[in-house]
This record gives C-alpha cells, sequence and structure tokens, in this order.
C-alpha cells in the first residue's frame, strides 16, 4: 500500500476518533444536564409537599428557578447546549447504532430515534427560554398536556388516539421502574470502575429514581387515559398537576415528598451515568 494511501487511511481514522470524541463529551454533558433539571424538579416537588406551592414542578418552574439564580442566563443557555448534545449522541445511536451487541437492532435504533425527538424538543424548549421567546419550556405543562389533548381529541379517532397515547406513557412508566428494580441500568455503566460505596450510591440513586421517574410517568399515563374514556381534555394532567396528586392519596403528603425525593436521586444518577457510562 502506497504512502498516500496510508496517510488516507490515518486522517480518516483520525476524523472518526475525533468525532467519537466529540460526540461522548456531548453526551456525557448531556446526562449533567438533565440531573440538574431533576434537582430542581425533585426540589421544587419537595416545596409542595411541604407547604410551599407557588412554584410548579416541572420543567417550566424548573428554568424559572435557574432564570432567577446569578448567572441564570448563562446557565439556562448551558442546559440548552447538554441536552442539544444528548439529542445528537442518541441521533448518532438511531444512525449507527448503539454500544452493545443488540446496539444495532431495528427495535433499539427505534428508541434512540424517539429519544432524539425528545431531546431535541426539550433543548429547544430551554434556550427559547433563554432567549427571551418564551416557548413551550416557559409554559405550564398542565395546560400545555390539556391543549394537546383536547387538540388530539379533535381528531377523527381522537379519543383512540389520546388513549392508547396515555396507555403508551403508562407501560413506559412501568417498564422504567422494573428495569430499575431489575437494574438494567448496570450493563450501560464501567462497573469494573465503581467500587464499594460508590457502587452501592449508585445503586441507590439509580433504584430509587427509576421507580420514582417511572412512578410519575405511570401516572401521567393513567390520567391521559382517564381523560379519554370520559371524553374530558381537562383531566389530562402535566408534571406539575401529576406531582401535586400524589399528595391527594391516603398516604397525603409524604408519598409526594418520597416521590420527590425519589427525583432528585434521578438526579444525581444521571451525574453517575455522566461519569461512568459507555459510550
Amino acid at each position: 500500500m502506497g504512502t498516500w494511501a496510508l496517510t488516507r487511511r490515518g486522517r480518516r481514522t483520525a476524523r472518526r476518533a475525533s468525532d467519537s470524541s466529540a460526540l461522548e463529551t456531548a453526551a456525557r454533558c448531556g446526562f449533567v444536564a438533565r440531573g440538574v433539571l431533576y434537582l430542581l424538579v425533585g426540589l421544587l416537588a419537595m416545596r409542595i409537599a411541604f407547604g410551599d406551592g407557588e412554584q410548579e414542578a416541572d420543567r417550566g418552574g424548573a428554568l424559572a428557578e435557574v432564570s432567577a439564580q446569578p448567572l441564570g442566563q448563562y446557565l439556562l443557555w448551558a442546559l440548552g447546549a447538554g441536552l442539544a448534545g444528548m439529542a445528537l449522541w442518541r441521533l448518532s445511536e438511531a444512525l449507527f447504532g448503539a454500544v452493545g451487541p443488540d446496539g444495532h437492532k431495528p427495535g433499539k435504533r427505534l428508541l434512540s430515534l424517539a429519544r432524539f425527538l425528545f431531546y431535541g424538543f426539550v433543548s429547544y424548549s430551554i434556550l427559547s427560554f433563554a432567549v427571551g421567546t418564551g416557548g413551550s419550556g416557559s409554559g405550564s405543562s398542565d395546560k400545555q398536556s390539556e391543549d394537546v389533548t383536547a387538540r388530539a381529541m379533535a381528531l377523527p379517532a381522537g379519543q383512540w388516539i389520546v388513549g392508547i397515547g396515555g396507555l403508551a406513557i403508562a407501560v413506559a412508566g412501568v417498564w422504567i421502574a422494573g428495569r430499575a428494580v431489575l437494574r438494567k441500568y448496570r450493563k450501560h455503566l464501567k462497573t469494573s470502575q465503581l467500587r464499594g460505596r460508590t457502587r452501592q450510591a449508585v445503586d441507590v440513586t439509580g433504584v430509587a429514581g427509576g421507580i420514582a421517574r417511572g412512578a410519575v410517568f405511570a401516572m401521567l399515563g393513567g390520567f391521559a387515559v382517564k381523560a379519554a374514556v370520559d371524553y374530558e381534555p381537562d383531566q389530562a394532567k402535566g408534571i406539575d398537576d401529576t406531582l401535586r396528586s400524589f399528595a391527594d392519596t391516603p398516604a397525603g403528603p409524604w408519598l409526594l415528598a418520597l416521590i420527590a425525593v425519589g427525583l432528585a436521586m434521578f438526579g444525581l444518577f444521571s451525574f453517575a451515568m455522566a461519569r461512568w457510562r459507555k459510550m
């Protein structure tokens, strides 16, 4: 093989390595940004549980909390950019396959594509909030859920669309919680680098955080199904109203406080993923 061919192959290899390194950095920044948002939502939910319910416990409330801090505008840009990095990483998984023996399967790629769309939307909403245009990131998640549900119900077979969508969200919540209990996240972690108390801490935050996150999704989907069955769009709830509904159970505000701690733990688990996740 000639010198020119060797040089060209070396350049291609270096470019691929550089692209991989950039995507890995983007993904890890995305996990950090996700962790910050879940920590804030958990904190806001804890305030509601103990009687301070002025701020909404959802993404809009979390962004408002960030913007009120010193250098809040710069923090918003950092969060939006971090989640944009997460979206790009998920897109690369959809296009080229994820890490692991089954990462190239169509189901895995479709899941990565769905995650790309989700994180892309969240990133866009945060950046819109940062530049002052508001957007979906600044509004009430409860009002948005009602509006989306009402528009969906106005379509042909709208009740079925909302009902099936709600059922899918509820099933996803159970799936999220179940995977957390079974510690399925371990296969994505560099477990050889986790020792003793660090490993225990990752397991505690991963299991507790996953259960709390799954419970919120399951409840959110349940409300959507109820809205479809009763044909009442205003029964659909966003994250804030869903969290508040935990306080209306026989367990009272203590269940909401438990969910709030779990969501904050998922934020900490996201930080662990930023540090030890296989890319």
